[in-house]
């Protein structure tokens, strides 16, 4: 008797599928304006689905189930079912109906089922095709789901691409699946509101499970439990475990309206589903389909021992050298038909705005990549390509840079392909100069930074040995070191492709493993609404650059020189005798041994130490010679640092300073600048805010400072819930002398400046966890006194002392504390057996949470208004980020609307308790601005 067929029944969660492809892409519309961005990524799920439907001939059986509604059966034993969930995002609302034409327009069949959610659906199905003797596939990586693994039903993850079985369900539940309602019942669920039992979380209600047998038994025998927290939680939660119970397990008697036989394979009908792809305008997937089915038509299928994928291959497997154009176009078919591609640019200067392009690596397959030499020079010659592609002599054959450019553009423009990097800002920047504006894009090295700031770097090389356990060729063995160091240009082509092609394949490896679990984590909306957004903004503002005045720097070097030379001769005249103010080691003779001043330190080189430490203690003591060092050291650097180097970093085609902008560099999130450095300018000194009148706008046009006041302020009073302070941000009224005034007892009315001073600097301190040591030397007062203006502070504001205890003990119970949009900033030591060490991480703690907010609303902010000056018809364009700061430049006729618009959209970026305010200022030059 022949045997009967293998028969295989593949389910799929619709509601998994959805928000699987709503996070994957960023946001696409119609030309009606209806988005799509979902849709498409779920279009290109279910095209994989079909494909390996019909390549996996054992799959006999197939569905799509999605959830009918919010309301089922559930809510009738527990009216506060899925109470938490939130509303889904307001772009992704519009697209629900049209995930359900997708999955008829693929021929695909669809059930959902009023009263009942899809995961009951799901586990009807199961039981049925198992009773039939049908195999069943359940993909999703839904826990709920994996109370039906079984002999004959299992589960594929499509996130992390692995099968889920019994082994795998018990690794995460700690029990068989047959156990999972039981461990689920008592842990509950925060996300669907299940109550469970308080105090037990999943390891140990596995634990408990596995003693007692099951749920009924462990109630019944509650009171025998030793641990008295768990047994009374037990005895006085019995019902709401009960309830708990019933809400986890799936029902599997339902009444599905398809039978198994209409979940049969049927061919699909090819007109109606690219008639809906072009409705969708999705023009690529329509030319893949189109593509497919001409091939289906004139190709034989393959022999059956050509269906099997290889496996992805190991690190530096499959490199290949591409130096004809033809090639070219085959790697970028690839990456079109993938729907993502991992780029990387090789380079002759790490600042990409004047750096030369000298090739591209692109990997779309694990193992696979490419590395196309664009500008390699060959025989020592210093010559390069130019851009029109004329070779120079002696070197390597390669695509004219002009013709490579002309094909990749179209790849890596397309809005329906991923382009994955790391510090993709770089590559993007680098790109922008020839023409072609990379979009859209992830980014490896912002993922991990969302996911665990604070615990490691972000490097690519850190996280390949980290999350890969590979050690990447590194670029010193390919270009050397020192003065022996050659520029990428002058690297052969065989290391070239070794280290170029490696770098896709580990940044493709790496988005692989990382990006699953921003969802895991919950960090998703952190990297999709602030991070990821924010490269091309930053791309624009780093290429837009800034102006300086040249003699206006010449003219304030000349300035700080003098002034230098009046304090050397004052310093001189104090010391009693002449020696290199600039040398710490003259310094500390002078001051400890000549004048035997008191405080002296010996570091361990035998040197007196003369850092800012000792000499602000010395000048807070009264002694004249260590501030003049002080005010030296200051003018010095603003001439060294400022003055001086800015003229030799003004970019020699553009004529403007072009500053690089550090995303993933800050332990709350803040965005850093170098190259130089324009974050630091000193704004509290006259010769500081001189430096600021160096920048200038262009002629016809204004510069517009955009500054949030006193944010991390009105940050602190939110999340502390400070309600006198929360009520005079509310009244506008000023802060400092309000504190000054409750503090100190005195009238705002007719205040003395130097007390509401000193408020403002209680104020501000107390954010960054000043103590009355350092009060004391800012406000050149006692210590005893400073404190004294602390404890009346905090008996003010007790709310405030609440939030810093709470925030440390969180960080100490949880490694890390969160900022309002619910990025993590890690703190691994803040349980450091080192005072000192644990002191400074809980200052920082109590920090992070009010700077990070602050930096994660002006992210959002710069996200928003590119978009909103373009909707407003401005021309303005943002091209500084300082802080709580951001600086554009603005045509003249335009500078009320600009201001008006820029307002609103920075005081929008944040829904608070307490209002934000942006105050806005226009001048010919920065100074003026602000």
């Amino acid at each position: 008797m022949a045997e009967a067929p293998h028969r295989k029944l593949t389910l799929v969660d619709g509601s998994g599928y959805i928000f699987r492809a709503y996070h994957a892409l960023p946001p696409l519309t119609r030309k009606d304006g209806t988005p799509t961005g979902a849709v498409f990524g779920f279009c290109n799920m279910l095209e994989r689905l079909v494909e390996d439907a019909a390549a996996d001939h054992k799959i006999t059986h197939l569905a799509v189930v999605f959830d009918a509604a919010r309301e089922t059966f559930r809510h009738q034993i527990y009216a506060n079912y899925k109470a938490n969930r939130p509303e889904p995002p307001e772009d992704l609302i519009p697209q629900f109906p049209l995930f359900r034409q997708a999955v008829d327009a693929f021929c695909v069949p669809r059930v959902e089922l009023q009263g009942f959610e899809a995961d009951d659906v799901i586990a009807t199905y199961a039981r049925l095709a198992k009773e039939a003797g049908i195999e069943v596939e359940i993909v999703s990586s839904d826990k709920d789901l994996m109370q039906l693994v079984r002999d004959g039903v299992g589960m594929y993850d499509p996130i992390k691409l692995k099968p889920i079985g019994a082994a795998e369900v018990m690794e995460k539940f700690g029990v068989p699946p047959s156990k999972v309602v039981e461990v689920q019942a008592l842990a509950g669920d925060s996300t669907d509101n299940v109550p469970g039992v308080p105090g037990i979380g999943v390891k140990t209600a596995a634990q408990l499970i596995n003693e007692y047998g099951d749920l009924d038994t462990l109630l019944a025998r509650a009171a025998e439990i030793k641990q008295p927290k768990r047994r009374e939680s037990l005895l006085a939660n019995k019902e709401q475990a009960l309830i708990s119970r019933r809400l986890v397990q799936l029902d599997e008697n339902v009444p599905v309206p398809l039978g198994l036989d209409k979940l049969a394979v049927q061919p699909c009908d090819t007109d109606r589903m690219i008639a809906f792809l072009r409705e969708m305008e999705f023009e690529r997937l329509v030319a893949r389909a189109q593509s497919k089915l001409a091939g289906a038509r004139s190709v034989p299928a393959p022999a059956a021992s050509d269906e099997a994928t290889a496996p992805a291959g190991p690190l530096n497997s499959a490199y290949r050298l591409v130096q004809k154009a033809d090639e070219l176009r085959g790697w970028v078919d690839r990456a079109t038909r993938a729907g993502y591609v991992a780029v990387d640019t090789e380079t002759t200067s790490l600042d990409a705005m004047q750096a030369k392009l000298v090739g591209v690596s692109l990997s779309v397959e694990t193992g696979e990549a490419c590395y196309i030499p664009l500008g390699h020079v060959g025989g020592g010659s210093q010559g390069a390509l130019d851009l029109d592609g004329a070779a120079a002599q002696g070197a390597p054959e390669q695509i004219p840079m002009a013709e490579a450019v002309a094909i990749l553009k179209p790849l890596l423009e397309d809005p329906a392909i991923l382009k994955i990097g790391q510090n993709i800002k770089y590559d993007a920047l680098v790109l922008s100069r020839l023409g072609i504006e990379v979009a859209p894009i992830d980014d490896t090295m912002l993922i991990s930074f969302v996911l665990e700031n604070g615990l490691h770097g972000h490097g690519m090389d850190e996280l390949s040995e980290l999350v890969l356990g590979h050690k990447p060729v590194s670029y010193d063995e390919v270009t050397g070191k020192g003065k022996t160091r050659i520029t990428f240009d002058r690297v052969g082509l065989d290391d070239a492709l070794r280290y170029a092609a490696e770098d896709a394949d580990v940044t493709l490896r790496l988005h692989q493993s990382l990006k699953p679990k921003l969802r895991a984590k919950g960090m998703l909306s952190v990297y999709e609404r602030l991070d990821r957004p924010l490269v091309p903004v930053v791309v624009a503002m780093e290429r837009a650059g800034i102006k300086v005045d040249v003699e206006e720097l010449r003219r304030l070097s000349a300035m700080f020189a003098k002034k230098m030379g009046e304090l050397e001769a004052e310093i001189h005249e104090l010391a009693g005798q002449p020696f290199n103010v600039g040398s710490p080691k003259q310094l500390g003779e002078i001051l400890f041994d000549k004048m035997q001043l008191p405080g002296g330190r010996r570091m361990k080189t035998g040197a007196w130490g003369t850092d800012a430490d000792v000499l602000e203690a010395l000048a807070g003591d009264g002694h004249a010679l260590p501030q003049k060092v002080l005010d030296w050291r200051q003018v010095q650097k603003l001439k060294s640092t400022y003055t001086d180097t800015l003229q030799q970093e003004i970019n020699p085609e553009t004529g403007r300073v072009h500053t690089s902008y550090a995303l993933a560099a800050t332990s709350t999130g803040r965005i850093a600048s170098s190259d130089p450095n324009l974050q630091n300018i000193p704004v509290r000194t006259d010769e500081g805010r001189q430096i600021r009148r160096a920048f200038v706008a262009e002629p016809g046009n204004l510069l517009m400072s955009a500054d949030y006041s006193q944010i991390e302020l009105r940050i602190l009073a939110h999340i502390a819930d400070i309600e006198p302070l929360k009520q005079a941000f509310r009244d506008g009224i000023d802060i400092h002398a309000k504190t000054a005034s409750e503090v100190f007892n005195v009238p705002v009315e007719g205040m003395d400046p130097m007390v509401r001073r000193s408020a403002k600097a209680i104020n501000f301190g107390i954010i960054y966890g000043m103590s009355s040591f350092g009060l004391a030397r800012q406000l050149g007062i006692g210590q005893r006194e400073a404190a004294t203006y602390i404890d009346a502070y905090f008996k003010r504001y007790p709310g405030i002392r609440d939030y810093m205890d709470r925030t440390k003990r969180q960080a100490r119970e949880q490694g890390y504390v969160e900022t309002i949009r619910g990025r993590r900033c890690h703190f691994p030591a803040i349980n450091d057996k080192n005072p000192a060490r644990r002191g400074f991480m809980e200052r920082a703690a109590i920090n992070a949470p009010i700077q990070g907010s602050a930096a994660d609303i002006i992210k959002r902010a710069m996200v928003k208004l590119p978009a909103a000056l373009a909707r407003a018809g401005l021309k303005a364009k943002m091209l500084l980020q300082v802080h709580d700061e951001l600086v554009f430049e603005v045509p003249e006729a335009e500078r009320d609307a600009t201001a008006a618009t820029v307002r609103h959209e920075m005081e929008a970026a944040a829904t608070l308790s307490v209002p934000l305010v942006v105050e806005t200022g226009f001048g010919r030059n920065w100074g003026e601005a602000h």
